[in-house]
């Protein structure tokens, strides 16, 4: 029989090269398993864009380099509006109170393009206070409290930005719109603002509305369960179909402004040509237009 001491050091042995044979092993599953494990986010580097689109999935701002926009006095025929968001803007950037905005109305009329010509604008007069665009697509509006989160500390502010902003009658993500824009327990951070744009004033289709009051125990609070997601814009800017003055005097800004050196004479019953055979006028068909024009001259917009 083996004396404790001699079977203590046996065992000690035994362990040891145990633990040599398995340690290989541990250290490959540890390996496995980190590969598997989703990358850490990239660090937030705000200063590296004015512009940026939310991926949520890792959560980031990816930068946007250059911004596709056009200088805030070419959006023409929209003055009102023009006005209003620029306002709404600046208060906002100074700090003061300010409205979530919601810009409906027809398409092509330039509700997107004002959005991002008066963040611009805004952002060159008030360079001490860095003012960032953040895009966010529609089908990541859930993501929203993630977002909230990751800037409600920061100093600089935030105008979230979403474009064509409208819901189907199978869609509920409405409620986490409704939700972000009040924020909730902790409310909206101070530093973000939400501006949307829609061709729908009330975000939701007439039949769906429709189908509500028809069908619900209580029609009344159903529809105003559907529309109060609106409500939650202070702001509303309607944009409408323009008129033949204001169709061309958008034309008119856009061959001044580029230099296109086409007499009036021969551009505007072009121009008027132009939406005929489109069948309606709006700045986005004078804006095709011109892009036809200057390329027939041979003159690059940029």
């Amino acid at each position: 029989m083996l004396p404790a001491r001699a079977l203590g050091k046996g065992q000690n042995l035994v362990s040891k090269n145990a633990t040599k044979k398995i340690r290989p092993l541990l250290e490959r599953i540890a390996g496995a398993l980190e590969g598997l494990a989703p990358p850490a986010p990239p660090p937030l580097d705000l200063d590296a864009a004015e512009a940026f689109v939310w991926e949520p999935d890792p959560p980031r701002l990816q930068p946007v380099k250059k911004v596709n926009r056009l200088q805030i006095e070419l959006l023409q025929g929209i003055e009102r509006s023009r006005h209003t968001l620029l306002d709404n803007t600046r208060r906002f950037a100074r700090g003061f109170a300010a409205n979530n905005a919601l810009l409906w109305g027809a398409r092509g009329m330039g509700k997107s393009s004002l959005v991002k010509s008066a963040h611009a604008a805004v952002a060159a007069e008030h360079p001490d206070t860095p003012l960032k665009l953040v895009e966010i697509h529609r089908e990541d509006i859930a993501s929203l409290p993630a977002l909230m989160n990751l800037i409600r500390a920061r100093p600089e502010r935030f105008i979230f930005f979403c474009d064509d902003l409208s819901f189907d009658a199978d869609d509920t993500s409405y409620k986490s719109l409704k939700a972000a824009l009040e924020g909730g327990v902790e409310g909206r951070p101070e530093n973000v603002i939400f501006y949307a744009t829609s061709n729908r004033r009330h975000l939701l289709p007439r039949d769906m509305i429709e189908n509500e009051r028809s069908t619900a125990i209580n029609p009344s609070e159903a529809v105003q369960e559907k529309v109060s997601l609106s409500d939650r814009f202070g702001l509303w800017l309607g944009f409408h179909h323009c008129d033949q003055d204001d169709y061309l005097a958008m034309v008119r800004a856009y061959v001044e402004h580029f230099s296109l050196g086409v007499p009036e004479a021969e551009w505007r019953p072009e121009a008027l040509e132009w939406a005929t055979t489109r069948g309606a006028r709006s700045g986005r068909v004078a804006w095709q237009f011109i892009q036809d024009l200057a390329g027939r001259v041979g003159k690059r917009l940029a």
